[in-house]
Formats: C-alpha cells, structure tokens, sequence
C-alpha cells in the first residue's frame, strides 16, 4: 500500500475511534434507560436506578404560554438532582433541587423556547420530573 494510502487509512479508522468514544461517553444516564418525552408543551424525563452519576443536560422545549406546572417524583438515595427552567428571555422562571413529591407553577416568563437544565451531582435514585404549559 502506497504511504499516502496508508496515512488516509490511519486518519480515517482514528476519526472512527474519536467518535465511537465520544458518543459512548456522551450520555451518562444511558446505562439506566432514560425515557425523555419532549413535545410542544410538555416535557418529561425519567430514569431508575441510576446510581453515581454526574452530568449536566440542558433541553430546549417549545412552551406557547407564559407559566409551567413542574411535577417532581424523585427518590433520591444519595447526591443530588436540581431542575433549572429558563423562559425564551434567557430569565429563570424556576430553580429546585428535585423532590420526592411537589407539584408547583413556575414563575411568569416570556412564552416561545425555554431551556430545562437538569443536573445530578453524584446521583443515585429514580429520577422523575415533569413540566406541562399551565
């Protein structure tokens, strides 16, 4: 195989090893089957026995009104879960660590895309949290 054959074979089967690792790697709450329902006006994530995990997501969903009811179902056994909400204005309309059973309204805030960060810092639990347009 003539170098430049075999240089282009090396660069090609590396780009295949980054992205396999990276995409392995991307989503650390894979191992425990995460359902993500994210529709115009209602998202919903979920996850069991999660155990240890760590990570930072953030998902863009369409809210048409103002106002968001955020449902939490949470067993947390150790670490910590929080749900931030943010409205299309970038303004945090919502901010809780997630609990074992509330249900409460967000605060007023700009409708179109909002952003719901979830973050778990050394979680192990079952993760449940629901926000509907209210």
């Amino acid at each position: 195989m003539p170098p430049e054959s075999l240089r282009r074979v090396l660069q090609v089967a590396a780009a295949a090893m980054l992205a396999t690792a990276a995409c392995s790697s991307s989503d650390p709450l894979a191992p425990f089957q995460p359902e993500i329902t994210n529709v115009a006006d209602a998202f919903q994530a979920q996850a069991t026995g999660v155990t240890s995990v760590t990570f930072t997501r953030s998902y863009m969903w369409q809210n048409s009104g103002t106002r968001a009811t955020v449902n939490h179902s949470t067993t947390t056994t150790a670490g910590s879960a929080r749900v931030v909400i943010r409205d299309a204005g970038g303004a945090v309309v919502y901010d809780k660590a997630l609990a074992a059973s509330l249900n409460e309204p967000t605060t007023a805030g700009v409708a179109g895309a909002w952003r719901v960060a979830l973050t778990l810092t050394n979680y192990s639990g079952t993760l449940s949290v629901r926000v509907q347009k209210l």
